[in-house]
């Protein structure tokens, strides 16, 4: 059993819990070991060893519901081992998961999943029995339609998406202070979505947000290293989560006012 710590510990409203973060990958849902480790505030390590000893007494789990994936570590620039997990995979590792808010915890990851799961199956296409020339007419007519509606979606969002555009090419990373302003939006609205919505976290103890493995991979966010002299001659080393510009692209989409604000200043 692997006991509950309080070393990745996210600060979020006590009246809220923070949103797991899961991905899809290839049509399936998997979440990362890391993003889990943070969610139910274990030191990853621990999570890795349960993993791990789910392999060694079942090997088929390794190909079937656990996939190896090494990340680099942006405070030392070590190359580092985790896991994707798949949703079967989470359930098993899950049993071992003990303490006062993980039965909550758990049921709110397992509700993550289904809600991924039941996006993706409302995203595919129906099937059509293309030998039936009344169904095929509908079918032909229906995409007819939605390329004319899509035409004059892509014509409304032109000017927006060439702002977004020159934003992704853009070179350099935010703070999130810095990214709230170019928003247009309160820097502390902006932290708290970040929170709730899977981006951000802050372990217990710790006065520095860091950012999710699931964001950094995919290059929305990226973590500053800095060293500071002190006054006595030592040195302190800071980390700090920024937003790249591929980061504020996608926040502009998913943050709907800021995609407006944009196109108008176009």
């Amino acid at each position: 059993m692997i006991e509950s710590t309080d070393i990745a510990q996210a600060q979020q409203p006590r009246y809220m819990d923070p949103t797991p973060v899961v991905f899809e990958r290839n049509g399936e849902v998997y979440a990362n070991s890391r993003d889990v480790a943070a969610y139910f505030e274990k030191e990853h390590r621990h999570v890795l060893d349960a993993i791990d000893n789910l392999i060694k007494a079942e090997p088929n789990l390794g190909l079937l519901k656990f996939r190896q994936t090494p990340y680099v570590e942006a405070q030392n620039g070590q190359t580092y081992r985790s896991y994707e997990i798949h949703r079967d995979g989470f359930t098993l590792l899950a049993m071992g998961f003990t303490g006062p808010k993980a039965l909550r915890f758990k049921i709110r990851y397992i509700d993550r999943f289904n809600e991924m799961e039941a996006s993706l199956r409302k995203s595919a296409p129906p099937i059509v029995d293309l030998n039936d020339p009344s169904s095929l007419r509908t079918l032909l007519l229906s995409y007819s339609d939605q390329n004319i509606e899509l035409k004059k979606e892509v014509d409304q969002l032109r000017p927006s998406h060439e702002a977004l555009e020159r934003i992704s090419e853009a070179d350099g990373s935010f703070c999130i202070t810095d990214a709230a302003k170019a928003l247009q939006m309160r820097p502390k609205d902006l932290f708290a979505w970040l929170r709730q919505n899977g981006w951000i976290y802050r372990r217990s103890g710790s006065a520095h947000d860091l950012g999710y493995q699931s964001k950094t991979s995919s290059g929305l966010l990226e973590h500053k290293i800095t060293t500071v002299l002190r006054g006595d001659g030592s040195e302190k080393v800071t980390e700090q989560v920024r937003i790249t510009a591929k980061g504020m692209t996608r926040l502009a989409v998913l943050i709907k006012p800021a995609v407006r604000l944009i196109g108008e200043k176009q």
